[in-house]
């Protein structure tokens, strides 16, 4: 094939554009579908999608000047009829309707689905449920979001440059599509299961259908449970998720996110620091001029000056007491004394009382005792003979001639021999 048989991207696209401008049946087209991803309406012009909720199907579409050409305020996921013409933008070289009228047709399955979700969740107090609050120094901070983003990153670069010494760990998830939802549960899991001080969740921006993940029921009821304070950073300023709703903070940005999850930055801390330092110093000078100036005044005080002034007083009040603690003792000693005589004395007449019946008693028993005591009877004359082994001899026949005998009288002892048995 010859070359000159090849055209140009451009050529092409170039064709293509005047064969959709030439085409009667693109040149008013009459569209009905949802709006989706609805930029920025700061400037004059609108740009957003139109899809086909049932076939999935999205068209690129744009209103220049809108302002004045509706009368309706357009809403993500409003269900809307257009009126305009298809063309192809040739320097992309995609297709796109530029509308001329547009009008409401309705609400949208999914907005209608998100906003009876809710409104049911509202009821429930989830929104005004309290909020948890954001460590001020935080040690760990988890960032569940896509590996791929730029989430990440800004959020790592940030608080390497506010609080170097807080840990950012990534925890990945899948951020959008069917496998989204679980994706984020299992890492929400590990959160208050790691002990992470604080979590930031997030995505970049996208469609209605992009951020659809983070409008499921068991996602926002998972964020809402939580231990751990979350931030939330889904999509772009404009766009609005439930779990916006439920979690602690939310942060146009990922940049807001991380400031939002270190409220005090390395450079507050130095200021604060810096600032105490000050206040220190100052409050050091302070006190020191204080207590110079009260120390001046003890010392100019005519007491220091001659400081015998000081104990005189108490040295006259330290020789009466001691006077007086004398005179005092004496007296307590006297007065024992006299007790103690006292006491003697009573004790010995108490006791002479006591003693005297038996005294008595001892005498009488002592008396009759005497009455029929051998010595009693000894000093009358009679003798006690006691035989060779000492037992006392009652009847001459306990004897034998020649036995040695003991007498006893009452004024002694005698020994004597048995001669034999007198006769008269």
């Amino acid at each position: 094939m010859e070359e000159s048989q090849y055209v140009s991207v451009a050529a092409l696209t170039k064709y293509l554009s005047a064969k959709f401008d030439r085409d009667p049946h693109l040149g008013k087209v009459y569209l009905t579908g949802e709006i989706s991803n609805l930029g920025n309406r700061r400037s004059r012009h609108l740009y957003f999608s139109i899809k086909d909720p049932e076939a999935k199907a999205v068209i690129r579409a744009a209103m220049f000047s809108y302002a004045s050409r509706l009368k309706f305020e357009p809403e993500e996921g409003m269900k809307v009829q257009a009126v305009g013409r298809v063309q192809i933008y040739e320097p992309s070289g995609s297709y796109s309707i530029i509308l001329e009228q547009m009008t409401p047709a309705g609400v949208g399955d999914l907005f209608l689905a998100l906003q009876q979700l809710k409104d049911k969740l509202e009821k429930e107090g989830l929104f005004s449920a309290p909020k948890r609050p954001i460590p001020p120094l935080p040690r760990k901070i988890a960032v569940i979001t896509s590996p791929t983003g730029a989430v990440v990153e800004d959020v790592a670069k940030t608080v390497e440059r506010r609080l170097p010494q807080a840990q950012v760990v990534l925890l990945p998830a899948v951020v959008q599509g069917d496998g989204a939802v679980p994706s984020l549960l299992k890492q929400l899991d590990k959160v208050d299961e790691l002990g992470f001080d604080t979590a930031i969740i997030g995505r970049g921006g996208g469609s209605i259908e992009d951020l659809w993940a983070f409008n499921d029921e068991a996602l926002v009821r998972k964020v809402a449970a939580l231990k751990t304070p979350i931030i939330s950073s889904v999509g772009h300023e404009t766009d609005n998720t439930l779990v916006d709703l439920v979690a602690d903070q939310r942060a146009a940005t990922p940049t807001a996110a991380a400031e939002l999850a270190t409220p005090i930055s390395k450079q507050n801390l130095v200021d604060r620091v810096l600032e105490l330092s000050s206040r220190l110093t100052l409050a050091g000078q302070k006190l020191l001029a204080k207590k110079e100036q009260d120390l001046k005044y003890v010392i100019d005080r005519p007491i220091m000056k001659q400081p015998d002034r000081l104990y005189a007083a108490y040295q006259q009040e330290v020789d009466s007491l001691e006077k007086r603690l004398y005179q005092a003792f004496s007296r307590k000693t006297e007065r024992a004394k006299y007790q103690e005589k006292a006491l003697a004395e009573r004790l010995a007449a108490q006791q002479t009382q006591m003693l005297r019946p038996y005294q008595e008693r001892v005498a009488l028993a002592a008396a009759k005792l005497d009455l029929v005591s051998p010595l009693k009877i000894l000093s009358a004359g009679y003798t006690i003979v006691k035989g060779p082994e000492g037992q006392v001899v009652k009847s001459k026949s306990d004897l034998k001639a020649g036995e040695k005998v003991g007498l006893t009288f009452a004024d002694g002892q005698l020994e004597a021999e048995i001669l034999g048995e007198k006769h008269d």
